[in-house]
């Protein structure tokens, strides 16, 4: 049986499963759940997908994501006005 799995990976290196996979520059909450853009508030941790790291094995896939922080003014950018 096959089995894919996912995982994010936070910048001080802990790693979490999540139930699917993320794309390159999604933005993403501390669950690692995406976020609806446009975003209510600046004033939330958030992050983005900057690399993403597959690992074949026989049973599956493992996918990781590697995430980075987003500052409150960068969120600027994806707050309703």
């Amino acid at each position: 049986m096959r089995s894919d799995e996912y995982y994010i990976v936070y910048p001080e290196g802990d790693v979490q499963e999540v139930p699917g996979r993320l794309g390159i520059n999604q933005l993403v909450d501390i669950n690692g759940q995406p976020l609806p853009l446009p975003i209510s508030d600046r004033r939330i941790i958030a992050f983005r997908v900057e690399k993403i790291s597959v690992k074949e094995n026989r049973g599956g896939t493992e996918t990781y994501h590697y995430l980075d922080l987003v500052s409150a003014s960068e969120l600027s950018a994806y707050v309703r006005r």
